[in-house]
């Protein structure tokens, strides 16, 4: 391993330290040039706290550099945190420059001038990074998590949304502030597109550290390129954009698949998802080449993997808003039981009524449910809906836990790790038997080879429950973990009657399978669109707007911190500052200014809260005396500076504790 950092690296971290600093820097200017301006004498301008590390004095003022890098200080006469009893020092008192002898709108005028020295330093960093201009992920919808909000409202992928409340959204970074600091429920504007408008309310899930309601952000259509140590590969070994006739290759960019032009990610998907059983004729613009440069390539279907197990279906657990199920009269804790009378588990796989469903489109379809009853024995229910024209599997189970989705009807359901028919002549039969339950699917590499995903090996627990103590039984999720990496074998923890055992199989293709997947196997890179001035005045005005929106998302920030809408776990300490910058930094100049004019917006606002010690203390204590004509005791100044170490101790303690412990990643 190679433990020398690049000269890139080191540029990286170069450029973090001197931005970082520049946001202290001003601040402490501010405090200063006004200090200086009241004519206050100024003891020590220092960057960072604690030991001095170097100093030199330039008139009857020391200038240090101090151990601790996460702020600064300016000591004038007659005033230090750490000594309150200095304002009521006779002495010092009488000192015309001294700080406590000075008018209380000249005191005012020193402590809020960190503050507004640092929002104009906001603008300016703002304003500089819409200079070189700024690329940022849009409000696009990429993708839908089944059963959250934004899915039973019926935003689909493709979707740009334009307001939530009466917030303009102009990046889907807009949309993760506008859920995660909403009170209540929220009202989501949106562009399908094909042009129409549609607006839903909804309440977001608040079940986890910070509010969402299901949304992930697009892919583009370019084909990632992977770093020099990066192990995972944009084409997926063992998938049909492996064996693309010639090769697909990183940075390639998909301009048409047949005589349809791709511009678009929900285009692409949307192609590959209608013609999953074709082999495909796909334009791509290789990296630095021409528009017009274009190289055909031909790429087969890819067919589902399976093990030959058919398993049983749980109940349904979520209806989208105006689909054919709700129509119908389908509720959540239904169970479907037939469709077109045969049987779901035995006769129908569970995983494949999705496409059977998108299969019937504009036909009648009977489907008979099973009903719990309160009080009483589940009743049989029998429906007929006609199921739209949605593809199946294109809304996929992110995450473990997560039910499968059939869009054609709008419904999620979920599928349960136990056997109810094993497939003659398939890897599983003679090796698990019906009725037996799977705690655990493992997908491991045959020895000497490797994939996208490294050699480690892919566990996926399916007895557990998660947080909230819901069961994680999705074996729909395992099954398309399994459609990711190809090239594994499996290894099942089956459970029978108390005991269990471990078989490997080996996923197969049925030799009649007509089952094909609605993806290829490429890795895209994420969406993006630049956000540049085209002028100076331009670049002041998206840098004003911009703090303002920085400024306000501050403020929610604390309000569902308090009001328990927002977890502490979201916070970042300094190491989390710290690495963030860094990653900014790797991606340009105008990133690493965009954040810091944010950091510079959180600086103000933080340092302004009506806490002893920080500057808004400072300036409560003020407002007091200017209102009372009397400044507060000394016995009041050391307590509440006394009561305002030990909270900015413990905050600091609490957030270098979740950058360790909770958002350290190796």
């Amino acid at each position: 391993m190679n433990l020398i950092p690049s000269l890139e690296a080191v540029l990286n971290i170069a450029y973090v330290a001197l931005g970082l600093g520049l946001v202290i820097f001003f601040h402490e200017l501010g405090h200063f040039a006004v200090a200086k301006w009241c004519n206050v004498h100024v003891e020590r301008f220092s960057i960072g706290f604690g030991p001095i590390l170097w100093s030199r004095k330039k008139g009857e003022t020391e200038y240090a550099l101090s151990l601790i890098p996460f702020g600064g200080y300016v000591k004038m006469l007659g005033q230090d945190d750490m000594d309150p009893s200095q304002l009521s020092t006779e002495e010092i008192a009488q000192d015309p420059r001294s700080y406590s002898a000075k008018a209380v709108w000249q005191r005012m005028l020193i402590i809020s001038a960190g503050v507004v020295m640092n929002i104009a330093t906001a603008v300016l960093f703002y304003a500089t990074a819409f200079g070189f201009g700024v690329e940022v992920p849009p409000a696009v919808v990429g993708s839908v998590q089944v059963g959250m909000p934004a899915w039973t409202a019926g935003i689909e992928a493709g979707d740009t949304i334009t307001h939530i409340d009466d917030r303009e959204i102009e990046s889907y970074g807009d949309i993760t502030y506008a859920i995660a600091l909403s009170n209540g429920g929220v009202n989501v504007e949106f562009k399908r597109p094909d042009g129409t408008t549609r607006s839903r309310s909804l309440m977001p899930d608040g079940d986890g550290t910070r509010r969402l309601i299901g949304v992930g952000r697009s892919q583009g259509t370019k084909i990632a390129i992977p770093a020099k140590k990066e192990k995972r590969q944009p084409i997926i070994a063992g998938t049909a954009a492996a064996l693309a006739d010639p090769p697909f290759q990183p940075g390639d960019t998909i301009r048409t698949i047949g005589d349809v032009p791709i511009e678009t990610f929900h285009q692409l998907q949307q192609q590959f998802s209608r013609g999953r059983g074709e082999t495909l004729s796909v334009r791509v613009q290789r990296d630095g080449a021409d528009e017009d440069d274009l190289v055909t390539l031909s790429v087969p279907p890819s067919r589902f993997r399976t093990l030959g197990l058919r398993m049983d279906i749980g109940k349904i657990t979520g209806i989208k808003d105006g689909s054919p199920a709700q129509n119908a009269g389908l509720e959540t804790g239904d169970r479907i039981t037939r469709i077109n009378d045969r049987a779901v588990g035995t006769e129908l796989n569970p995983l494949q009524i999705p496409d059977l469903l998108a299969s019937l489109q504009g036909q009648e379809v009977g489907i008979s449910i099973t009903r719990e009853v309160e009080g009483g024995q589940p009743t049989l229910v029998d429906v007929r809906l006609v199921p739209l024209d949605k593809p199946g599997w294109i809304e996929r189970p992110a995450s473990n836990g997560v039910a499968l989705s059939a869009p054609a009807i709008g419904i999620a359901f979920d599928v349960i790790p136990i056997v109810l028919k094993v497939e003659e002549g398939s890897p599983a039969f003679g090796e698990i038997h019906e009725r037996e339950s799977i705690k655990a699917m493992k997908l491991v590499l045959p020895e000497g080879t490797s994939d996208m995903y490294g050699d480690e090996e892919i566990v996926i627990p399916l007895d557990e429950k998660d947080e909230s103590g819901k069961a994680v039984m999705s074996w729909a999720f395992a099954f398309w973990q399994m459609q990711m990496a190809p090239t594994r074998n499996v290894v099942l923890t089956i459970s029978d009657a108390g005991t269990t055992r471990v078989v490997t199989l080996t996923p197969y293709v049925a030799e009649d399978s007509d089952w094909y997947l609605p993806t290829r196997g490429l890795a895209l890179v994420g969406q993006g669109k630049m956000l540049k001035a085209t002028e100076v005045m331009s670049a002041m005005q998206m840098g004003l707007r911009h703090t303002r929106d920085s400024i306000m998302n501050i403020y929610l920030t604390i309000r569902n911190l308090t009001a328990g809408r927002l977890s502490i776990k979201e916070m970042r300490g300094p190491i989390g500052i710290a690495t963030i910058a860094y990653q900014f930094a790797e991606n340009g100049l105008s990133s690493l200014c965009l954040f810091l004019g944010f950091l510079s917006v959180n600086l103000a606002v933080l340092n302004f809260l009506p806490i002893p010690v920080l500057d808004g203390g400072h300036m409560v204590f003020l407002c007091w005396e200017g209102v009372t004509r009397k400044r507060p005791s000394e016995r009041v100044l050391v307590a509440a500076t006394y009561v305002g170490m030990a909270f900015i101790l413990g905050l600091m303690i609490t957030v270098i504790y979740l950058d360790i412990f909770e958002h350290w990643k190796s």
